[in-house]
C-alpha cells in the first residue's frame, strides 16, 4: 500500500520546522574542558586560602565601624586644608604632564607597532615590547624604581604616570591604527607619498576618534593612579594620606579621601562632556 502524504499546509510547516538545537558543548574538545576544570579547581582551592571567612567579617565589623566613628567629622583646620590643596595641585600637575608626555610619546610607538602601517616590518614586535613592558608593570614598581633614580617627590610620580600611559595608550593607539582603512593609505601612496604622508594624511585621521577617547581615558587614570603615587613617596596628596595614616589622624585621612572622590568625579564629569562634544 502506498504511503500517504501529509496535507500540503502541514507538509510545508514539516519542511520549515527547525531540526534540534545544537548542544552548547559540541564545541567543547577535551583539552578545553580539562582546562575549564582545572581553573575551576583553582579557584574553589584558592577561596580557602584568600577569601575572607564569615567570622572574619564579623569580627571585623565592629572594628570597621570604630574606625569610621574615629574619622568623623573630617578635619577642618585651615592650615591643613591649605596643605592639601596644594598636594592636590601638585597631584593634577602630576597626573597632567605625565599623561600628555605619555600620549606623546604613544604615537610613534604605536606607528611603529602597529600591524600594516609600521615601517619597520618584522621588526615591529621590538617596540610593541616597549609598550607590553610599560603595562605589564605595576604603577607602584615603576613608582619605587623612579624614586630610586630621581629621589622622592613628584618628578618620579610624574615619569610613572608617564609609563603608565605610554602602556595603555601605545596598546589602543597601535590597534585604533590597524583598524584604519587601507584604501586611502593606498591611494597616497600611489601618488607618491611617503610614509610620514601617509602616517598624517590617512592613518591618524582615520584613528583620531579611538584615540582621542583612548587619550581622555588615560587622563581619568592617570588622576586616579597619582593618588597612590604618594603612598611610596613620589609627591602629590597621597604623601599625605599616608602620613595621615601613619601618625593615627583619621580625621585628616578622611577629609583628603573625600577630597580625591571629588576630583575623581570631576574628571570623569569633564572627560565625559570633552567626548560627547567630539563626537
Amino acid at each position: 500500500m502506498a504511503e500517504r502524504s501529509a496535507p500540503a499546509p502541514f507538509a510545508a510547516f514539516a519542511a520549515k520546522r527547525p531540526g534540534p538545537a545544537p548542544s552548547r558543548l559540541s564545541g567543547l574538545s577535551p583539552l578545553s574542558f580539562a582546562l575549564w576544570v582545572a581553573v575551576g579547581a583553582l579557584i574553589l582551592a584558592s577561596l580557602g586560602d584568600v577569601a575572607p571567612s564569615p567570622q572574619r567579617l564579623v569580627d571585623g565589623g565592629p572594628r570597621m565601624a570604630r574606625l569610621l566613628s574615629r574619622m568623623w567629622p573630617p578635619e577642618t583646620d585651615p592650615a591643613f586644608l591649605l596643605r592639601m590643596f596644594w598636594s592636590i595641585v601638585e597631584t593634577l600637575q602630576i597626573a597632567l604632564v605625565g599623561a600628555a608626555f605619555g600620549i606623546v610619546l604613544s604615537v610613534p610607538i604605536a606607528w611603529a607597532s602597529a600591524r600594516g602601517v609600521t615601517p619597520f616590518g618584522p621588526f615591529a614586535f621590538l617596540f610593541k615590547g616597549i609598550t607590553s613592558l610599560a603595562r605589564t608593570v605595576p604603577d607602584l614598581v615603576w613608582a619605587l624604581i623612579f624614586v630610586s633614580a630621581v629621589g622622592l617627590g613628584a618628578v618620579a610620580g610624574t615619569m610613572t604616570i608617564m609609563m603608565d600611559t605610554l602602556g595603555f595608550c601605545g596598546r589602543f593607539f597601535a590597534e585604533a591604527m590597524e583598524e584604519t582603512e587601507p584604501e586611502p593609505r593606498q591611494a597616497l601612496e600611489a601618488i607618491g607619498a611617503g610614509r610620514m604622508g601617509v602616517l598624517l594624511g590617512a592613518v591618524i585621521p582615520d584613528a583620531a576618534p579611538s584615540m582621542i577617547n583612548a587619550a581622555l581615558f588615560a587622563f581619568e587614570k592617570a588622576v586616579r593612579s597619582s593618588v597612590v603615587l604618594g603612598l611610596v613617596g613620589a609627591g602629590g596628596i597621597g604623601q599625605e594620606l599616608k602620613t595621615a595614616f601613619d601618625l593615627f589622624q583619621y580625621r585628616q585621612a578622611a577629609a583628603i579621601i573625600l577630597a580625591v572622590f571629588v576630583i575623581v568625579i570631576a574628571m570623569e564629569w569633564l572627560a565625559d562632556r570633552l567626548r560627547a562634544r567630539l563626537r
